[in-house]
């Protein structure tokens, strides 16, 4: 009686470990496609943030030291993008462009009055867990703001571009 006990509980060993295998892979498999799903929403929401941070800057008309308009917004939109949008390439996803207010054509003034509109695009997402998903990266298309530059005190002229 003792010894089919024993031969029994020996055939069982390996169980728990493939029991175990069984409930792990799902479980770490979701837990993973929840941490992927979440920080793709948190570089979407820190892009938006800094392009808004970007256009608050561009309609105050400052500067940075050394750089003109655009470029200084530019510095700010990376700055805020907190090291998403780092080097040159990062610097190559921001656009800036300036509307007419009432037909709301393209124009190349900075000047009083002109919507500007700054924005990421083309921006990728190398999902980190790509499980269930194809393993191409997240395209963010655009993610922009926009804001009506207002008129500069005693009538000076915007800085140059």
């Amino acid at each position: 009686m003792r010894a089919a006990t024993e031969n029994r509980r020996r055939g069982q060993k390996g169980n728990a470990f493939v029991e175990a295998a069984f409930v792990l892979v799902p479980l770490l498999a979701l837990i993973f496609a929840i941490i992927d799903f979440g920080l793709s929403i948190f570089v979407m929401s820190t892009l938006q943030h800094a392009v808004r941070e970007g256009v608050r800057y561009a309609i105050t008309y400052q500067t940075q030291t050394g750089m003109g308009h655009d470029a200084s917004i530019k510095s700010v939109v990376q700055s805020e993008a907190m090291g998403f949008l780092a080097g040159q390439a990062g610097l190559n996803k921001i656009y800036i462009r300036y509307f007419d207010p009432v037909t709301l054509t393209q124009v190349s003034s900075n000047g009083p009055g002109n919507v500007i509109e700054v924005s990421v695009e083309g921006f990728t997402w190398g999902w980190l867990a790509p499980l269930l998903r194809s393993a191409s990266p997240l395209t963010i298309s655009s993610t922009m703001a926009s804001d009506r530059m207002e008129s500069l005190p005693g009538g000076q002229q915007p800085p140059p571009r």
